[in-house]
């Protein structure tokens, strides 16, 4: 096991109508928000009516800013600085899903900074101060609700980058399972998948004797499995979508990775899908997924052997470990395909004419690997994506 510091500062407030805490909870931060969201839905659930009565009742102000689009947009974080920075706004409120904290987090880097906030984006520099950041969590899925992560796209040259600090945990976020109910299917697949992904990229790793972290991905793993096809089949089921909100919640919140070095080259590699395809990111990840598996399997043969007896239930074949690893990552599949996700970048709808670009891309022009279980370079993620067309 690796050394490692762990620290959660994000408050989880959880539970059927605590969105109307949020005026409550603010009023300890702050006294003008820029209250950030995306599309329609959350004016025509109420949800946006319900927030700004909360803040009202609070006392506080706010400045609204919609728009967030999946894979968020450069052009609308930079338009979320320029109107914190007019407005002297002292928080940033995210409602919606992971599209939304993450270009929330972005708006909460650039508000306190005069250069541009891809900077960082682009590994130049790293952000040292940001305006808090809270979250009122619409969908299950990428975890930002209480991550250090936040992933932008920028327009001009199709590209998707991620940045990682301290500074931009949320201070708190508010968890109603309720405000999943109207979740189209392929949304609430999509966000199943981004939470398994988070999991299996913590999960391969080279760390040796990490057993108590391989049984908590492997029993989050399961809680998946066994709650995303309930929500699917009754959206209204209120305890299934409270295990699969507090199991995305833990699975990207850095507690499931301590002492141990996750991978994170599936993400790397799907950043390049959806930058230029602008497909949902979980549904990227179900395709990428299985094809990194099948290319580096051989690699540690015995912990793909474990997860697809302790988390897939395959029977073990003692004679031959590899058969019983590829049935695992076939079952992984099946899944995904009985949540209504493509395993195939045909399947998505991608052509594969522009793997070399992605592949070079992805590595840098093979100056910078991916992943940490197997280093990956260019003509690497190349044949991966070729496995995956």
């Amino acid at each position: 096991m690796e050394n490692f510091e762990h620290c959660i500062p994000t408050k989880i407030i959880f539970g059927r109508g605590t969105e109307n805490q949020v005026g409550a909870e603010v009023a300890k931060h702050a006294k003008k928000v820029l209250l950030h969201f995306g599309g329609g839905s959350v004016r025509a659930s109420g949800l946006l009516d319900r927030v700004t009565a909360s803040l009202k009742a609070a006392g506080i102000a706010y400045v609204e800013l919609g728009g967030v689009k999946p894979n968020p947009r450069l052009s609308l974080v930079h338009e979320g600085v320029k109107l914190c920075k007019q407005h002297g706004v002292e928080l940033v409120l995210a409602v919606g899903g992971g599209s939304v904290i993450d270009s929330a987090k972005a708006i909460a880097m650039g508000a306190r900074i005069d250069h541009d906030v891809w900077d960082f984006y682009l590994g130049n520099g790293a952000p040292t101060a940001a305006l808090p950041v809270a979250t009122i969590l619409t969908i299950p899925a990428a975890g930002s609700e209480s991550s250090t992560g936040t992933v932008i796209t920028k327009e001009e040259g199709d590209l998707k980058r991620a940045v990682n600090s301290d500074l931009i945990y949320p201070v708190f976020s508010i968890l109603n399972p309720e405000l999943a109910f109207t979740l189209p299917r392929f949304q609430v697949a999509c966000g199943a998948m981004d939470i398994m992904a988070h999991l299996m990229e913590r999960y391969f790793t080279n760390v040796t004797r990490v057993g108590f972290t391989d049984r908590l991905l492997e029993a989050t793993m399961k809680t998946i499995i066994a709650e995303a096809p309930k929500v699917i089949a009754n959206s209204r089921d209120y305890d299934a979508w409270a295990e699969v909100m507090w199991a995305g919640c833990i699975a990207h919140n850095n507690l499931l990775n301590t002492g141990r070095i996750g991978d994170w080259a599936s993400h790397a590699i799907e950043h390049e899908i959806s930058g230029i395809y602008d497909v949902a990111h979980g549904a990227g990840l179900a395709v990428v997924f299985p094809a990194w598996m099948r290319y580096t399997l051989k690699h540690d043969v015995q912990r793909f052997v474990q997860w697809a007896v302790r988390v897939w239930d395959v029977e073990l074949d003692v004679f031959d470990p590899e058969a019983t690893a590829r049935k695992g990552i076939e079952r992984m599949e099946a899944f995904y395909k009985s949540l209504g996700l493509a395993v195939t970048l045909s399947g998505l709808g991608v052509a594969s004419d522009r793997i070399d670009e992605m592949a070079e891309k992805c590595t840098e022009g093979n100056t910078q690997p991916v992943g940490n279980f197997v280093k990956l370079g260019q003509k690497d993620v190349a044949a991966i994506l070729k496995l995956a067309a």
